[in-house]
């Protein structure tokens, strides 16, 4: 039986608590059930954001997509989770990654290790919240092989990218693949999440392909439109798209952006 959609929307910067309220408020209203605040020096500091989110709204979930573990000792993130769990009345879902801009750990003056000491720091990380809040789901994103074995292993959602894969026909098959084999009798307890970069947004069809590109430069707009990280055409043929993923791979929980919000709410609506 297909699981239920689950549609996520990312929180652009906030200048203000009336507008993060409004906000959260309005993307709540749009039907998303999850609001995703991100982890990046520069950018608000996630948890004081979830918490105020929370208070504004009564249904929608708050989360993070996604911490960067590695800027955290386990005991005092699990302090953290759970405070904003209990004030969030339970709402909240933990999204965990290793983290990848060097020039962020070293603003924050730690060692910049490398991927695989950084995934296995984010397995340590992550075994040590489920154990300690085990009520509060967690997501880790990824597309590596080491990372989505840890996410197999200790996730309740998975959170893929759709980025390509060399020498694979069909790269989001075969990645799921992959979390299926990591995963084990695990697998059909699991989420999967896809992160969509680009929806269209003024009638056309057409989206933006700006974010997108930023993650696969050396693409043509042909192989982006392609991409399982892009939505185009009509509101209805949208839905029809993301019908079809969760027929064929099993992937209900799409997440977008701030931008693609208001547009992307049709969608939503027209899903259910």
């Amino acid at each position: 039986m297909d699981k239920q959609f689950r549609f996520g929307v990312g929180l652009n910067p906030i200048r203000s608590a009336t507008e993060l309220a409004e906000t959260a408020r309005r993307l709540e209203g749009f039907g998303f059930d999850v609001l995703h605040v991100p982890d990046h020096l520069g950018a608000p500091a996630p948890f004081p954001v979830l918490v105020a989110a929370a208070a504004a709204t009564s249904t929608i979930r708050v989360g993070t997509y996604v911490l960067n573990a590695c800027f955290y000792k386990p005991a005092l993130l699990a302090r953290d989770i759970a405070d904003t769990d209990v004030l969030s009345g339970g709402r909240l879902e933990v999204g965990l990654g290793a983290g990848y801009v060097r020039a962020e750990f070293e603003a924050a003056e730690l060692p910049f290790p490398s991927a695989g000491r950084r995934v296995e720091y984010l397995e340590h990380v992550t075994k040590y919240v489920a154990t300690h809040q085990p009520r509060v789901p967690i997501l880790i994103a990824g597309s590596g092989d080491r990372l989505l074995t840890a996410a197999a292993r200790h996730a309740d959602i998975i959170g893929l990218t759709g980025s390509r894969v060399d020498g694979a026909d069909d790269s989001l098959a075969e990645r799921i693949d992959f979390v299926r084999a990591a995963a084990g009798n695990r697998f059909d307890a699991l989420e999967l999440n896809l992160a969509i970069t680009a929806v269209p947004t003024d009638g056309s069809g057409v989206p933006n392909l700006s974010l997108t590109r930023r993650f696969a430069p050396t693409l043509s707009d042909e192989e982006l439109l392609a991409s399982p990280a892009v939505l185009s055409g009509s509101v209805d043929e949208m839905a029809d798209t993301l019908r079809e993923r969760r027929r064929r791979y099993g992937i209900s929980y799409f997440t977008v952006q701030q931008e693609h919000a208001e547009a992307f709410a049709e969608v939503i609506a027209a899903l259910r």
